[in-house]
């Protein structure tokens, strides 16, 4: 098994090991983005379910989860000389909110397959929580509904991630292709003061049920704030998150003016270096958890965004940091690969109509609707000069509670009734349109990291 030595990673041998490889996105923990549907991922199930019924609504989802990732897949990524995934899943494959504390064991069935599939081509896991009961952040990718991070409000919520995790770990303390565990993907706990007795309490907790495993810990605020850890774990590594502004939907150009900050290679070093500070102090291993650009379409846009990207991986490597960028598959926005026929035949004039009404947060430029929403956030500019919500201010909180909240929601029938009189054949097929022989690759982004990782 992997375990910290210092600044790195080493095997049972001590041969060093840098982790260097995608995130498996939109698989277990499904995002909007990702796969196409409005809203979270729990609406969505369930404005589905009501369309299709229970025993449908199934056979469509654990059929996409099968045809999501396969072994071809997986060769795929080691092909490209990638030796790490990491898998983010939502806490409801185990866990109802109406039965608290019951662990499903059914929930291992699919990440156990995916995790054997990827050491069998000598891949390591890294198996992240993205999604907490309670929702541990602000977002649409902790399947939260609401702004409200209730997961730092509630002791409850914290009670049934520690016995979450104690069932994992538990159940992978000895597996030897998986690296570790990330237990909280992106937290956001708003007063800052909870989180840091809670990853105490966890840290135990996993400990105890697995001593082996290596703890990757995200920092408060989304990956990039780390202050709130009181002391440094054994055997632990302190994710950073380290997205570009120029590389966001509404970024760019590279190098150029976003929003009126300048990016250009030093900037992005100087940002790495500033997430990367208490790593780098402590004398901890450097691991990006999450980054990457996304990509438009436009030749010229795309071409800056995959010199952000080469950019980032030589700043990386010159600083012998792992990474896993974001992300492996979706319907075409950031993925090394994506979907299309019968599901994109079937859902892709919606996604061009949330694309539309930037009901995405991923792929909103923030500019979509202008006519319509200019004129809220000049209200609020104008009577509420003094809000300052968490965590990044007033313009994207109008546009998450309006546009990436409320329209989103409102989008939810539209989606479900797609899958109106749909055959159980039909519905196979929607989900096999993820199947790799039938996804579009991205062939430049797949070269460039082949050549990054020779």
């Amino acid at each position: 098994m992997l375990h910290v030595s210092g600044t790195t990673l080493v095997g049972d041998d001590g041969a060093p090991v840098r982790l260097r490889g995608v995130g498996l996105g939109g698989w277990m923990n499904m995002e909007n983005f990702v796969t196409g549907f409005p809203a979270n991922e729990s609406s969505m199930r369930q404005a589905v379910r009501a369309e299709l019924g229970e025993e449908r609504a199934e056979l469509f989802f654990d059929r996409l989860l099968r045809s999501f990732f396969t072994d071809r897949d997986a060769a795929l990524l080691a092909g490209l000389g990638m030796n790490c995934v990491r898998i983010p899943v939502n806490y409801r494959h185990w866990e109802s909110d109406d039965r608290p504390m019951e662990i499903d064991p059914a929930g291992f069935r699919h990440l156990d397959r995916v995790v054997d599939l990827l050491g069998e081509h000598g891949l390591y896991s890294v198996i992240d929580l993205h999604a907490l009961p309670g929702a541990q952040n602000q977002h649409w990718h902790s399947d939260n509904p609401t702004h409200v991070a209730a997961f730092w409000q509630h002791r409850h919520f914290q009670d049934r991630a520690v016995r979450l995790w104690e069932a994992i770990a538990g159940h992978y303390r000895d597996h030897p292709w998986v690296a570790g565990y990330n237990p909280v993907n992106e937290p956001g706990d708003v007063s800052g003061k909870v989180i840091g007795p809670f990853y105490d309490r966890l840290v135990k907790a996993i400990r105890a049920a697995d001593p082996h495993h290596i703890l990757f810990l995200d920092g408060n605020t989304y990956a990039t704030d780390f202050s709130i850890f009181r002391e440094v774990y054994e055997n632990a590594v302190f994710v950073l998150h380290d997205y570009a502004v120029a590389g966001f939907a509404h970024g760019g150009p590279y190098p150029g003016h976003t929003r009126g900050e300048w990016c250009d290679r030093d900037a992005l070093e100087r940002t790495f270096l500033k997430r990367s500070r208490f790593q780098r102090e402590t004398g901890t291993p450097l691991w990006v958890g999450e980054f990457g650009p996304v990509y438009t379409g436009d030749p010229e846009a795309d071409r800056q965004r995959y010199q952000i990207l080469r950019d980032q991986l030589a700043i990386y490597d010159a600083h012998g940091a792992g990474w896993s960028l974001w992300t492996y598959k979706d319907v075409g926005l950031q993925g090394l690969v994506y979907a299309s026929g019968a599901y994109m035949d079937r859902f892709g004039g919606f996604v061009a109509k949330k694309r539309r009404l930037g009901a995405d947060r991923w792929g909103s430029t923030m500019e979509e609707t202008a006519d319509v929403l200019a004129p809220l956030h000049a209200l609020i500019e104008g009577e509420c000069p003094a809000w300052d919500p968490y965590p990044w201010g007033a313009r994207y909180q109008t546009d998450d509670l309006i546009r990436h909240i409320l329209i989103a929601q409102a989008l939810l029938p539209e989606y479900a009734a797609l899958f109106r009189g749909l055959s159980d054949h039909q519905l196979i097929a929607l989900a096999d349109s993820f199947l790799l022989d039938r996804c579009v690759r991205r062939e430049p982004l797949l070269r460039l990291l082949a050549d990054a990782l020779a």
